[in-house]
């Protein structure tokens, strides 16, 4: 009994099963600060008044959270409709020529490391239990923790995206006018590098590198949109 809920809780300490809406939160959030921010200062730069800063990072928010939203639905649904795609194909597969099929999931197995008669008892044990799931999991490489939600997918980017832009309009809206660029830029750097902590905290994974990684390129693309409105130079 204790073995069998040992084996249930097995994955409570490790962090792949948060891993899809890991990447949506994250992708979203990073998105949302880094678009908003950059969208604001490249018009912040071009010596704008604060109005057409606020409408630009406003304007920006609402497009890129309903575009990263429909973005991720479409990705998401796409890869489900191929991952449902294959497995009928893999239904059609077991029922026509099972033998071949029992075959090949025993040279699976025989390349991962077991021996000839292991790997094909394996195989055999594998498809009486179970054979679909035996060759969606060990053939095609899809499991639980692999599939995606599109419809939780969308609103999780949607929803960390519009959380992530909002903090950038904040800024417009109360930090002063005069250099609201270079107030942009520090905060905006200051939110990306506490959701990279965040992030490789949920995920397991090394802070200072998310956060190096996260700083470096949110500075390149919000100096490349600040050098934009810069050049320009359109009052608006």
């Amino acid at each position: 009994m204790e073995t069998n809920e040992s084996l249930e809780t097995y994955l409570d300490n490790h962090y792949i099963h948060r891993s899809n809406w890991l990447r949506a939160a994250v992708l979203g959030a990073n998105d949302g600060i880094l678009s908003t921010a950059s969208i604001a200062i490249g018009v912040a730069s071009s010596g704008a008044h604060r109005e057409p800063v606020i409408l630009a990072a406003v304007a920006g928010l609402v497009a890129g959270a309903l575009s990263m939203a429909a973005g991720e639905y479409v990705s998401v649904s796409s890869q489900t409709d191929i991952e449902k795609a294959d497995i009928e194909r893999e239904k059609k597969e077991l029922e026509e020529m099972p033998e071949v099929e029992l075959q090949l999931l025993a040279a699976i197995y025989e390349k991962r490391g077991l021996k000839k008669e292991t790997a094909l008892t394996v195989a055999k044990e594998l498809t009486e239990y179970d054979a679909l799931g035996a060759h969606v999991r060990d053939e095609l490489g899809i499991t639980e923790i692999s599939q995606a939600n599109p419809i939780q997918a969308a609103l999780a980017s949607g929803a960390a995206f519009s959380a992530g832009g909002f903090l950038p309009v904040l800024v417009t809206l109360f930090l002063p006018e005069h250099h609201l660029e270079y107030y942009l830029y520090g905060s905006a750097i200051f939110f990306l590098v506490v959701l990279g902590a965040m992030a490789a905290k949920a995920g397991g994974s090394d802070v200072n590198k998310a956060v190096l990684r996260i700083t470096f390129w949110g500075t390149i693309a919000m100096g490349m949109t600040a050098l934009v409105g810069y050049f320009f130079g359109v009052n608006v």
